[in-house]
């Protein structure tokens, strides 16, 4: 019998316990995409509708589409959605001119600022797996950032006072424009150039985009991977969001549909075309009512946490519109709630609405540029009590 010292086993014992704790404490893509549950995530329809509500719904839902978009002048896809089941959907027009390739369901575009909803889900995500926290100052998690009392709430609820990146880097002394801009190169001009804050951080609500390529550079850090692959690891892949992408500016302007003015020309790409966070997700009708379903689910995360991102946190004056975390809204004085929000780059105009009390999802993508895809909003007041009416206008993002 051969016979094995204790100083031996000792040695084994502690090789195992270190390659447990390795595997246990690496950041792979399943610790990433975890559910509380630990179980693959599984969206759930709602009940099935009627054949008579689904009819009621149709042809007044149709009847809006051909009014406010006659001979295919959408150039996109549509969909109306209640519980999950598509009441309504469309797609005419060309995804890409050059080539005559029709619009189909499957047609990824440039949902513009819509990706903002989708990056504030994915740091809500990271917040439920206690990896982030709301209050968390940036200053702890990007090495050198300016402004010590800009928190991530700050930037998820656009009350940072950071200024716009559009507008400091198109001076010639603070960016030379023949250069593709980065995320973090704009972190860095801010450090560098020492750009001063528009107004003191948390004193009032300022939309800007910089606040969200700034959480595009964290979502990396926490999790260590590029925001690419973070975003299908979090949201894309359980979600089943199988024509969603963000775009990667030096591997998909061959690929990606392209963007068009009204006329169809084309619009051709600039220095700013390699920001995420803010822009620059693709995505379908389709998916983003996978989106909607999901992350309204209490399986996705926490419900008292999603409720905080329908909460408006800009109440310096008395008025209608505000803005949560990654959302807009309308709080009328009755107690209703409008939660949607708007896209425009380019040529891309994108609208998304969710009515989570009727459990209702509206969505409107064009790659030629058209205000009227943001008035699919007023379809809101054939499911609720939204006093909209299907011939008003709509406004931008």
């Amino acid at each position: 019998m051969i016979s094995i010292k204790n100083t031996n086993i000792l040695q084994l014992l502690l090789l195992l316990f270190l390659l447990t704790s390795c595997k246990g404490n690496n950041n792979s893509e399943q610790d990433l995409s975890d559910n509380k549950s630990k179980k693959t995530f599984v969206l759930k329809e709602g009940p099935n509708l009627t054949n008579e509500y689904v009819n009621s719904k149709k042809n007044a839902i149709e009847h809006f589409y051909n009014k406010n978009w006659p001979h295919n002048s959408l150039n996109g896809g549509f969909l109306v959605a209640k519980n999950g089941h598509i009441i309504y959907e469309k797609y005419e027009g060309l995804a890409n001119n050059k080539t005559k390739t029709e619009m189909t369901s499957s047609s990824s575009l440039h949902i513009a600022s819509v990706s903002k909803v989708m990056t504030a889900t994915a740091v809500l995500k990271l917040i439920d797996q206690n990896k982030l926290d709301l209050e968390q100052k940036v200053t702890t998690l990007l090495k050198g950032f300016p402004y010590p009392n800009v928190t991530i709430k700050n930037l998820l609820s656009h009350r940072s006072g950071i200024r716009n990146y559009s507008y400091f880097t198109d001076k010639k002394e603070i960016w030379d424009r023949h250069k593709i801009l980065t995320n973090q190169d704009i972190v860095n001009l801010l450090i560098t150039k020492k750009i001063d804050l528009e107004f003191r951080t948390d004193s009032r609500f300022s939309y800007c985009n910089t606040n969200y390529a700034i959480l595009a550079l964290i979502i990396e850090k926490v999790t260590g991977q590029k925001y690419k692959e973070a975003m299908k690891t979090i949201i894309f892949k359980p979600l089943g969001m199988n024509d969603t992408y963000v775009f990667d500016y030096d591997k998909d302007r061959q690929t990606a549909n392209p963007s068009y003015r009204g006329n169809f020309s084309l619009y051709y790409w600039d220095y700013l075309d390699a920001i995420y966070g803010d822009k620059n997700i693709y995505s379908t009708p389709r998916d983003l009512l996978k989106f909607d379903m999901g992350r309204n689910d209490p399986d996705f995360f926490k419900p008292e946490l999603l409720k905080k991102a329908f909460i408006g946190y800009s109440n310096e004056r008395k008025g209608l519109n505000n803005y949560g975390l990654g959302m807009r809204m309308i709080n009328w004085e009755t107690g209703q709630n409008f939660y949607f929000h708007n896209g425009w780059w380019h040529g891309n105009t994108s609208a998304y609405i969710t009515l989570p009390e009727e459990k209702v999802t509206i969505i409107a993508l064009s790659n030629k540029f058209n205000r009227m895809t943001y008035k699919v909003r007023n379809l809101a007041a054939l499911f609720g009590d939204y006093p909209f009416k299907l011939d008003d206008n709509g406004n931008g993002e």
